[in-house]
C-alpha cells in the first residue's frame, strides 16, 4: 500500500492509499503543530520531517525511527538519489555584531548520521544542492558559477562552470554522461541565452552541445526530458509592455543536446500557463493563450500533434506511465478537470475539485489526489482521491478550526507500476459523485422577475476531433500560416471589389442618364405630410423587423430594443390608417 503523508495544524500523520484510505496505526502521529517540512527519499523507503524540535528519518515500511538531528529551525529537507545524504536548510541569519553567521545549508550522511559538509546559503530559492541520478556528481551555484563535486567529496571542488553570470542550471536526469543546462540573463543590451554542455566539457562556446539565445526573459524555467535529448525553456518578463497581459511575457523554446533549437509557435496570443514532457521524452503539452485557454500537443519537430480546443483550465498532468493527459483549471478557476487517453485521444472523465490548489497522481497511473491547503485557502482544507474514470474514491476535511498545509504521495522507482489499459467506465465507489455547487450568474435587478437568456461570452473551441468534418483532417495553423491566409483573403475580397465596382460603373455607362428604365411611379397621397409620416413609419417597421432577426439568431437585446418590439402592432394600424385615408 502506497502512503499519504498529511500535514497541517492537526500535526502529521500518514494515510494508507486505495484501497483502505485508514490511518496508519505503524507510523505514530507526531501531533505539534509546528511541522515545517516533509520529504521522501525518491525510490520511497525513507521519510524525513521536521517537527520545529528535531529532524527525524523514519523506515516507511517498518515505521521505524533510524536517526534523528537536533536542528529544530529547519524548515526544507531533501534527500539525495541514492539516499546516502540528507540536506537541510535553515534561515541565514547574521550575528548581532553583523559579522557573518554561521552556515545554514547541512549536508548530512544518512548511514552514520554524521554532518559532511556545511555551507553558507542565503536563498531560500534553489536552495539545495543537485545531484546526477547516481550521485558521482553534485552542482552548487555559488556567486554565478556552477560548482560541482564528485562521489559526495565536498571538501574539493572538482570543476566549475564560469560564464559571466549564471542565474540557473539544471542536471538531466537518467544515466551518465550527466547534462547540465545553463541559464545567463541578457545585459547592456545582449540577449539571454541557455546553453547546454556534457560534464566535464566546459571550455568556451564551442565546447557546448547547443546555444539559444533571446531577448525578452527576466526569468527561464528549463525543463530535460525523461531521456535527456532535449530541453523546453520558458521564458518570461515580469511586464507585458504591450499591455495586454499582466501575467508579463512568455515564449516557449526548444533546444535538443544534438544542437538544434526552436521557437514554439503557439496558435493562440497569451500566457504560457503550463507545459509538461510526457514521459515517453517524444510529446510535450502546452496550456496557454487569454482565457479560455488552448493546449496543444506537439511532437519533437515543434509541430502540432493534437489540438484541445479551448476551455477553463491552467494546467496539465501527465500519468507517470505517460499514458493518461489531465487538462484541469485549479486556483482561480473552478477545478474543471479533463481526463484524456493519450495513445487515442478519447476524453475518459471530466471530475470537478473546487477550490484545489493541489493535484498530484498516484505513482500506479489509477488514481490521483486533489487538495485545498492552507495559506493559500484558509477555508474548506481538506484532500480527495480520484480514480482517473471519475469517480471519487475518498474525501476527508479537517476540522473548520484547522488548516492542511501539505498532502503527497509515496513515490516509488519507475517500473514498480507497468502501465494498464485505459478504462472508460466509471470504477464503484461507495462516495456519491461529487457534484460541484452551481454558480449562480449575477443579474441586474432589472432583469431578475424575467425569463432567463443564456448569453456566453464566448464559445469554447472544441477539440480538433470533434469539430465538423470538413475540416478534420485539417492541422492547427501556426502563426505565420494564419497570417498568409488571412493576406490571401484579403486580396482575394479585394480583387472581387474591384471586379464589381468596374461591372457596375460599366452598366450605369451603358444605360442613359436621363431616362431610367421602367421606374416604378412612387405612390403619392398629395399631402407631403402625410407621405412624410408614411415614410417614418416604413422606416421604424424596417427597424423592427431587423431587430427581430438579431433576436432569433440568439443576440440579447437592450430594454430599450424590447420596448421597440413590442410597439409594432400600434405602427402597423397607424400605417393601414394613413394608407386607407389616401
Amino acid at each position: 500500500l502506497l502512503a499519504l503523508p498529511v500535514r497541517g495544524s492537526e500535526g502529521l500523520y500518514m494515510v494508507h492509499g486505495p484501497p483502505s484510505f485508514a490511518e496508519s496505526t505503524a507510523f505514530r502521529r507526531d501531533s505539534g503543530r509546528s511541522c515545517k517540512a516533509v520529504a521522501f527519499s525518491r525510490d520511497g523507503s525513507l521519510f524525513a520531517w521536521c517537527n520545529g524540535d528535531r529532524v527525524s528519518i523514519a523506515d516507511v515500511t517498518s515505521a521505524e525511527l533510524l536517526r534523528s538531528f537536533d536542528l529544530p529551525k529547519a524548515v526544507c529537507l531533501e534527500f539525495s538519489p541514492q539516499n546516502n545524504i540528507l540536506a537541510t536548510w535553515q534561515a541565514y541569519a547574521t550575528a548581532k555584531d553583523g559579522t557573518a553567521g554561521v552556515p545554514n545549508l547541512q549536508l548530512h550522511d544518512v548511514k552514520t548520521g554524521k554532518c559532511l559538509k556545511s555551507f553558507i546559503q542565503k536563498k531560500m530559492q534553489g536552495w539545495c544542492p543537485c545531484w546526477a541520478d547516481d550521485e558521482s556528481i553534485c552542482a552548487r551555484n555559488v556567486n554565478n558559477e556552477v560548482h560541482f563535486f564528485e562521489n559526495n567529496n565536498f571538501n574539493t571542488i572538482a570543476n566549475k562552470l564560469h560564464l559571466q553570470k549564471v542565474n540557473d542550471f539544471v542536471l538531466s536526469p537518467g544515466a551518465q554522461p550527466t547534462k547540465v543546462a545553463v541559464y545567463v540573463p541578457g545585459s547592456r543590451g545582449a540577449p539571454s541565452f541557455v546553453r547546454l554542455y556534457q560534464y566535464p566539457n566546459f571550455g568556451g562556446p564551442q565546447s557546448a552541445l547547443a546555444n539559444k539565445s533571446f531577448f525578452k526573459a527576466d526569468k527561464v524555467t528549463m525543463l530535460w526530458n525523461k531521456k535527456a535529448t532535449a530541453v523546453l525553456v520558458i521564458a518570461s518578463t515580469e511586464v507585458d509592455k504591450t499591455g495586454a497581459s499582466y501575467y508579463g511575457e512568455q515564449t516557449l523554446h526548444y533546444i535538443a543536446t544534438n544542437g538544434e533549437s526552436a521557437v514554439v509557435q503557439l496558435p493562440k496570443n497569451g500566457p504560457i500557463y503550463d507545459v509538461v514532457w510526457n514521459p515517453n521524452s517524444v510529446e510535450f503539452c502546452a496550456v496557454y493563450g487569454f482565457m479560455p485557454a488552448k493546449a496543444t500537443v506537439f511532437n519533437l519537430k515543434c509541430d502540432p500533434v493534437f489540438d484541445f480546443g479551448t476551455g477553463p483550465r491552467n494546467a496539465a498532468y501527465y500519468s507517470p506511465q505517460g499514458h493518461i493527459l489531465v487538462l484541469a483549471g485549479f486556483g482561480n478557476l473552478r477545478g474543471q478537470m479533463e481526463v484524456w487517453d493519450v495513445k487515442n485521444y478519447k476524453l475518459i472523465s471530466k471530475p470537478v475539485a473546487s477550490d484545489s490548489t493541489y493535484f498530484a497522481w498516484c505513482p500506479d497511473g489509477e488514481h490521483m489526489v486533489t487538495a485545498t491547503c492552507a495559506p493559500r485557502l484558509r477555508v474548506s482544507n481538506g484532500y480527495k482521491v480520484w480514480h482517473y474514470t471519475g469517480s471519487l474514491l475518498h474525501t476527508y476535511e479537517v476540522p473548520p478550526s484547522e488548516e492542511m498545509w501539505q498532502v503527497c504521495w509515496q513515490p516509488v522507482l519507475d517500473g514498480v507500476f507497468p502501465a494498464k489499459a485505459v478504462r472508460y467506465q466509471a470504477v464503484p465507489s461507495e462516495l456519491p459523485p461529487a457534484e460541484p455547487k452551481p454558480a449562480q450568474a449575477y443579474r441586474p435587478p432589472a432583469l431578475r422577475n424575467k425569463p432567463a437568456t443564456s448569453s456566453k461570452l464566448h464559445e469554447d473551441e472544441p477539440p480538433q476531433n470533434m469539430k465538423p468534418q470538413s475540416g478534420s483532417s485539417e492541422k492547427p495553423l501556426s502563426k505565420t500560416a494564419l497570417k498568409n491566409q488571412k493576406k490571401h483573403e484579403a486580396k482575394k475580397a479585394a480583387k472581387q471589389e474591384a471586379k464589381a465596382d468596374t461591372t457596375q460603373e460599366s452598366t450605369q455607362s451603358l444605360a442613359p442618364q436621363s431616362t431610367p428604365r421602367r421606374a416604378v411611379p412612387a405612390v403619392t397621397s398629395g399631402d407631403p405630410e402625410v407621405d412624410k409620416k408614411i415614410k417614418n413609419l416604413k422606416k421604424k417597421l424596417k427597424a423592427i423587423e431587423q431587430l427581430k432577426e438579431q433576436a432569433a439568431a440568439g443576440k440579447q437585446l437592450e430594454k430599450n430594443q424590447l420596448e421597440k418590439i413590442q410597439k409594432e402592432t400600434a405602427l402597423l394600424q397607424e400605417l393601414e390608417d394613413l394608407e386607407l385615408g389616401l
